[in-house]
């Protein structure tokens, strides 16, 4: 949030965190939606009474705290002092160069960490097979949590962004898909939508000829800000952990698991896995357990490419809506505006 230039590009600027905030409630509200009519946590126990091995219910976790620590109040006041911090100008820039370089410290020992991951995680996966009486019935569980995710991430994709971009604008969705096919298959080839980042500008710019205004304001800016995906994953997620073990949310706790999930995926790292590192936060943020996170590692490998794709895209329909929106802003901004070329 201290990296947020509030004032950069005027309207454009005000209109492009309008719009990622839009879509990210929705993929949130979308995940919350399919995770309660699907009960994927639930799904191999409904024919039949929970096996007699199972651990029993744990009580309805307090959400927004974790061990007597406020999480959701240190996520907004992480937030409101980044947005200070971003008024500051060069006074604040010392501790934002801090964060930044702890920020880039911290990323380059989780991708470490990856490298070693499948050793733990098959010692993960152990303890929890251990718990269960039936193994087959928790890998049902997961397959069901991979289907709504994907569900939801083909929803958001495919109906939501394209419903936007058609109401905003009034052009055929079809032909702007195409052109950024490439950029869409280079997300789900690499995990990483900050690696995606060369070939979507020049998808947007060569292929659709969009303003370099828009792109290279809201692209690098979407990257890490906009993450329609993994905001989507990780509130299915949340929930499919409360079901497995148990766990019913009521209303109120579904409204702040949202808003957690909400703040929590705008500050992710545009890296392989590092979904896996915010989800840990929604965990501890709503009471859940977080050792059972070992039961999402096992499907990350495809659920983390296809929610990439779906952030890319995402952050392609911004350009296209932002831009449609601000056209006029463009124009007087453009040098072609301010020296017209003398007539003939």
């Amino acid at each position: 949030m201290s990296n947020v230039d509030r004032k950069a590009f005027g309207k454009v600027g005000l209109r492009t965190f309008i719009y990622y905030l839009v879509t990210t409630v929705t993929a949130v509200f979308t995940g919350i939606s399919l995770a309660v009519l699907i009960k994927p946590g639930k799904s191999s126990r409904r024919a039949s009474a929970p096996s007699a091995g199972r651990k029993e219910p744990l009580q309805t976790p307090t959400a927004g705290t974790s061990d007597g620590i406020n999480i959701v109040g240190l996520l907004v006041f992480s937030v409101a002092f980044g947005l200070v911090l971003s008024s500051m100008g060069s006074e604040g820039k010392p501790l934002r160069d801090l964060i930044n370089c702890m920020n880039k410290a911290i990323m380059r020992l989780v991708s470490i960490a990856i490298w070693y991951s499948p050793v733990g995680i098959i010692f993960l996966l152990a303890g929890q097979v251990v718990k269960m009486t039936d193994a087959a019935e928790i890998g049902r569980d997961v397959g069901m949590y991979t289907l709504t995710v994907v569900t939801g991430l083909i929803i958001h994709g495919c109906v939501t962004l394209p419903l936007i971009y058609v109401i905003v604008t009034r052009k055929n969705p079809l032909r702007f898909y195409g052109g950024i096919l490439q950029a869409l298959s280079t997300a789900f080839g690499t995990s990483s939508s900050s690696a995606t980042l060369p070939v979507t500008l020049r998808c947007m710019e060569e292929n659709l000829k969009m303003d370099k205004q828009v792109t290279r304001f809201m692209l690098p800016v979407g990257a890490t800000m906009n993450m329609d995906g993994a905001a989507l994953y990780e509130a299915v997620a949340a929930l499919f952990i409360a079901q497995v073990n148990d766990m019913d949310f009521n209303v109120g706790q579904i409204i702040v698991l949202s808003l957690i999930v909400t703040a929590v995926s705008t500050g992710s790292a545009g890296i392989p896995q590092a979904g896996m590192v915010s989800m840990l936060i929604v965990l501890s943020s709503t009471g859940l357990p977080t050792e059972d996170v070992s039961l999402l590692l096992m499907v990350d490998w495809i659920v983390d490419r296809v929610r990439t794709a779906t952030n890319v895209l995402g952050d392609c329909i911004g350009v296209g809506v932002v831009q449609h929106l601000s056209r006029h802003e463009l124009q007087k901004s453009s040098p072609a505006a301010t020296n017209p070329s003398p007539r003939v």
